[in-house]
């Protein structure tokens, strides 16, 4: 009996799969008729309510990606017959050239744990099986973490890429093309992580050896999941400097590389914080320190954070100014109004003082992008590939004067100026793409006590791109698989926003958060292929949406087979 592609997916939480055998490519072609229903001659078109809400309550989260959880979903419903037929030859170009000539494309991330610690593909039957079945819903590529902590774990400058190598290769035979995320960051400790890959080995002793290395609050609370930007400078790894570090990693990646790149890989984007980020550990979830929607606390009472501070207020004359950060800003855990510091009426925020700390808090941030996007541009200069950065979501609070949450985080955002347009400036500088997250939310949907407005704070980043005419490119920040969130995140990768101006621009790629057992249910893996489908038509998206579900219904129904060889393949 043939193995179904649904419990070969369903190993990718963890479930054992069989000895491995033979993966050599197949040309065969796939279909899904026992997953989606046959199309209804003569049905007619009708518009739906787009912004009705789902019976359940959609989730309500901050931006961070969270990924494959403990749950050990039953898949086997997704596939529980396979009726294989010859498709016409004419379907094998109809997915590339939809997605090539217009539209939005479509990247699928890899689980978090796609490589091992011992640097071995994990669950590789499961993952070739998965890789296999996003090629056919005509996904662009995925996205991969590429973790420092994995490939230069034990030793400083020796650098193990195995199982980056097989999954490279794996992608590349399927005809996907691949986001390579550069993560010197911890796994673990930010929304959604459910594994942990810590730093590496030896910069973890560095940073026991000095504990303001690591990013430090004004409690003495230390965070190890990004080195200190306040040490960017200095020899503090083993006589090198973290940009030092960063740029021979880099160089490294393309060096091994170098036959894929831009090809294969066709996009370097560059950790520069926690959980991938351009922005300080401000709101750690690890240990119960913060929680949503919390205002997060400022990271800068490290030694050599704190000797910046002292620098600068002494150069502008205040020197007072420069033995702290605020002192009245609340906790983690606190809303903007319980604090002196943010509170909307003669909060320090909006203080000679305070418009002193923030700037220097943020340019801190931005000139730690600057130094990394120095070396990414001239190592990956002439390769072919894009640089992107990418930048979180904070939507709650934005609605208040200060937006607190967004502040501790080093965004200088508030009612009276634009923290995002220095951060598109700043990666206009190197020709990168600004990558931000939360596309899939809707403000109705979050806690309105809260005053989240992610639709808002979406139209306030697509705004500042296209003023500093860089790239915008975008991701879901929690997993959804209903319609609401698919037509939201069209809407926000189509630029279709209240207020913006309607003219020929997209943003240039969007990233779906992520490869799990969920997605390849029966019902949700039917609503992503016409997700799909509707994402490559782009702002030639004139068809109904019965129209497009049968399209997609019709795709899937003649490509199929292709899973159902493979999932076949690796029970010998």
């Amino acid at each position: 009996m043939a193995l179904s592609i649904t419990h070969q997916i369903g190993t990718l939480a963890g479930s054992s799969i069989q000895p491995e055998s033979s993966t050599s490519e197949t040309t065969a072609t796939l279909s899904a008729a026992a997953v989606w229903k046959a199309p209804v001659a003569g049905i007619r078109c009708k518009a739906r309510a787009g912004d009705s809400i789902d019976a359940v309550s959609p989730p309500v989260s901050p931006c961070r990606s969270p990924v494959l959880g403990p749950i050990r979903a039953d898949l086997t419903a997704a596939c529980s017959a396979f009726e294989v037929e010859a498709p016409p030859k004419e379907h094998a170009q109809w997915r590339d050239k939809a997605v090539k000539e217009k539209g939005v494309p479509v990247y699928v991330m890899m689980p978090l744990d796609s490589v091992t610690m011992h640097n071995t593909v994990n669950r590789r039957k499961a993952m070739n099986a998965s890789l296999q079945a996003l090629k056919s819903a005509g996904v662009e590529g995925v996205m991969m973490d590429v973790w420092w902590g994995l490939v230069e774990r034990t030793n400083p400058g020796s650098y193990n890429w195995g199982g980056y190598a097989e999954l490279l290769e794996m992608a590349k035979k399927h005809g996907l093309k691949v986001q390579a995320v550069m993560s010197f960051h911890q796994c673990g400790g930010n929304v959604g992580d459910s594994c942990f890959i810590p730093l590496p080995k030896w910069v973890v002793e560095e940073m026991n050896k000095d504990h303001d290395i690591a990013y430090t609050d004004q409690w003495g609370r230390r965070n190890y999941e990004y080195v200190s930007l306040g040490c960017d400078t200095l020899p503090v790894l083993k006589g090198r400097t973290p940009v030092q570090c960063y740029a021979d990693f880099m160089q490294a990646f393309r060096d091994n590389f170098r036959d894929l790149l831009g090809d294969t890989i066709v996009e370097i984007q560059v950790g520069m914080g926690p959980a991938g980020e351009l922005r300080y550990p401000s709101y750690p979830e690890q240990n119960g320190t913060w929680k949503f929607p919390g205002i997060g606390a400022f990271q800068c009472y490290d030694k050599y954070m704190l000797s910046s501070l002292k620098a600068a207020a002494e150069a502008i004359g205040k020197p007072e100014w420069g033995n702290s950060g605020p002192t009245d800003a609340g906790h983690y855990k606190n809303w903007p109004e319980d604090t002196h510091f943010f509170r909307k009426e003669g909060g320090g925020w909006n203080s000679p003082y305070g418009e002193f700390f923030l700037s220097w808090y943020s340019k801190m941030l931005l000139d730690h992008g600057e130094k990394i996007l120095v070396s990414a541009k001239a190592t990956f200069e002439s390769t072919g590939v894009k640089i992107s950065v990418k930048v979180a979501g904070i939507h709650w609070h934005y609605g208040t004067r200060s937006h607190a949450p967004e502040l501790t985080a080093g965004y200088y955002n508030t009612r009276f100026r634009d923290g995002y347009l220095p951060i598109a400036q700043m990666l206009g500088r190197h020709g990168a793409v600004f990558n931000f997250t939360c596309i899939e939310m809707r403000d109705h949907e979050q806690p309105q006590d809260a005053l989240c407005a992610p639709e808002k704070l979406v139209w306030q980043v697509a705004l500042a791109t296209r003023e500093a005419q860089v790239p915008l490119a975008g991701e879901n920040a929690l997993p959804r698989y209903d319609d609401y969130a698919h037509s939201q995140i069209l809407r926000s990768a189509l630029l279709e926003m209240d207020g913006f101006p309607r003219e020929d621009r997209e943003m240039c790629a969007f990233t779906y958060l992520r490869m799990n057992p969920e997605l390849f249910q029966s019902d949700n893996w039917r609503r992503f292929v016409a997700f799909v489908k509707k994402m490559g038509e782009g702002k030639d998206l004139h068809k109904c949406q019965e129209q497009i579900e049968r399209e997609a219904e019709h795709f899937v129904h003649v490509t199929w087979p292709l899973v159902q060889e493979v999932a076949v393949d690796l029970m010998h």
